[in-house]
């Protein structure tokens, strides 16, 4: 990162102080607003489920896309290029996400949820839906590498389309058979798949290049970024608390009055985000990335797009389905876990990533 990036990183901080500061706490309000909303309001989840188009629920669609847009909108579109060329990154996450990530889903819901096969199965599904939201707000909060997050997600993107459907099936029925275990016959909807990545990453990333690019050309980058970001960056966090809110109040039922199950299958949710994500910070510091790229990788390998995940096990199992459960729960355990990692990254940072550049100031 350079002087002008850090510089970067530091004036929207500042602007972002009060919110950055306090935002566990916004962000364990917004979750018991949402739970309590959906347990108490009668009516609230079928009403907030109603409204969808191909599938995606529009309240929590609109959220993502007030989150995600002011993301996008920092990105350095001109520097992408120069990502492309890492091939240490790409490969890096390449393997964590798509082989290591949900093979680690896999045993984990084999390991804790053996004798809950809808739960399972639920587990694997989440396992197989690589994040393409979310992880650019961690990513922002914990001062990784912009464009290369812009990047991996455009990849996962890409590898979600053509490789959900025929991992699911390995993952689902092949593997199992070659185990000995019990396998699971599910059909997953390409069309969901295209619609989750088109609005969930096309709508604010044509968003977010096209601001940056019409801001520039009129006032100059200097303007851009010293004037224009710090007033719009505050709105991604509105995004991310709303979108909290709604994603709780949509489930708050299932959630609250299934305590014991909910635990079980947040279990092996939590050993997997936090070995997910020290393991891809370990790996990226052993093949020489720096700071910033290191945890752009293990945001990227943590997180799950739970987005398509619900959808896909609603659509194939039901919405009152074990397995749609078990993807309600994951942003459940996520949320919290994630913002966690945020601050711990930024503390380890410190102390593997002894005087590089682009660690943010203390």
């Amino acid at each position: 990162m350079t002087t002008t990036e850090s510089n970067r990183h530091t004036s929207v901080a500042a602007e972002m102080s009060f919110l950055d500061r306090w935002l566990p706490v916004w962000i364990l309000l917004a979750m018991a607003v949402g739970l309590t909303l959906g347990r108490f309001v009668p009516g609230l989840d079928d009403a907030l489920d109603a409204v969808k188009v191909g599938g995606i629920s529009v309240p929590i669609a609109l959220g993502l896309l007030i989150m995600m847009y002011p993301v996008l909108a920092k990105v350095r579109y001109d520097e992408t290029r120069r990502i492309g060329t890492d091939r240490t990154l790409l490969v890096t996450s390449l393997v964590l996400n798509w082989i290591i990530g949900p093979a680690f889903m896999f045993a984990l819901a084999w390991i804790f949820l053996a004798d809950l096969p809808e739960y399972r199965t639920g587990l694997i599904i989440v396992g197989l839906a690589r994040c393409i939201a979310m992880v650019l707000i961690w990513n922002d909060l914990a001062c990784g590498d912009r464009e290369a997050a812009a990047v991996l997600v455009a990849i996962n993107s890409v590898f979600q389309v053509l490789a959900f459907g025929a991992l699911g099936w390995f993952y689902l029925q092949i593997l199992p058979s070659w185990l000995g275990l019990e396998t699971t016959s599910a059909e997953f909807s390409v069309g969901a798949i295209v619609i989750s990545v088109l609005v969930f990453l096309g709508i604010p990333l044509v968003a977010g290049f096209l601001t940056r690019f019409l801001g520039e050309k009129a006032r100059g980058r200097q303007w851009y970024e010293e004037r224009f970001l710090p007033r719009l960056s505050p709105f991604a966090l509105y995004g991310l608390l709303f979108t909290i809110v709604l994603l709780f109040a949509l489930q708050g039922d299932a959630i609250t009055s299934n305590p014991l199950d909910v635990s079980r299958i947040a279990v092996p949710l939590l050993v997997y985000f936090v070995v997910m994500f020290f393991g891809a910070l370990l790996l990226s510091r052993a093949v020489g990335l720096n700071y910033a790229r290191s945890t752009t990788v293990a945001f990227t390998a943590a997180g799950n797009n739970f987005e398509l995940a619900i959808a896909v096990a609603i659509g194939t199992f039901g919405v009152t389905s074990g397995q749609a459960l078990a993807g309600v729960v994951g942003p459940l355990i996520e949320v919290p876990v994630l913002v966690a990692l945020v601050y711990a990254s930024k503390a380890l940072g410190y102390r593997l990533f002894a005087g590089d550049p682009t660690l943010p100031d203390r």
